[in-house]
């Protein structure tokens, strides 16, 4: 997911640069490198400029037109697009672009999860709450696809939480939303 304004931030968060690639960019690496069947990047606000400097033969770039009525509309808009180009899929992972220290591992420990527990729905957890990134299995395809607005799939977390496991990410919390924390993260390099 990476189709925000950035509108605390005032410049695309997902073209920051962090160790030499953009927060967006490492994301995607750490996708591809576990190998995921398909990887699926939903782009709204700035799309074109995102895009540009994320073109891949193994990344499907989605632009959501609708990025302005919500996160929602973006969970919409991959699901769709992930469903479109695999009917039989079993679970997809949503995750963000601005968790910073998301690895392969985080993808790892999702899916090993799932398999041990049975669950249906695996969460990231950090600093006293659970997050993205999150392992849905298809069972909630359909409440996903009703999400509306500024409705995460955190509404989901909260109304299934008995069919809810969790696995924890180290440093998941921190997330770029402001210069400050920009800052924060480039001076800790």
């Amino acid at each position: 997911m990476a189709a925000g304004s950035s509108s605390r931030l005032g410049r695309s968060k997902q073209l920051l640069d962090y160790k030499g690639k953009t927060l967006l960019q490492n994301v995607i690496n750490e996708a591809l490198e576990k190998n995921c069947q398909s990887v699926i990047v939903v782009l709204g606000a700035n799309a074109e400029e995102i895009a540009s400097k994320h073109q891949n033969d193994q990344v499907n770039l989605v632009i959501n037109e609708s990025w302005e009525n919500g996160i929602a509309s973006s969970i919409v808009a991959g699901l769709l697009t992930m469903v479109k180009n695999n009917s039989e899929i079993e679970s997809i992972i949503i995750a963000v672009a601005d968790q910073v220290f998301i690895k392969m591992n985080n993808f790892n420990n999702l899916i090993e999860k799932q398999k041990e527990t049975g669950k249906n729905i695996i969460a990231s957890t950090y600093a006293e709450t659970i997050g993205t990134p999150v392992l849905f299995k298809k069972d909630y395809f359909e409440a996903l696809l009703s999400l509306t607005g500024e409705e995460g799939a955190k509404k989901i977390l909260k109304q299934y939480s008995q069919d809810v496991e969790t696995v924890v990410f180290e440093h998941g919390e921190i997330d770029i939303d402001t210069e400050t924390d920009y800052n924060n993260l480039i001076s800790q390099q």
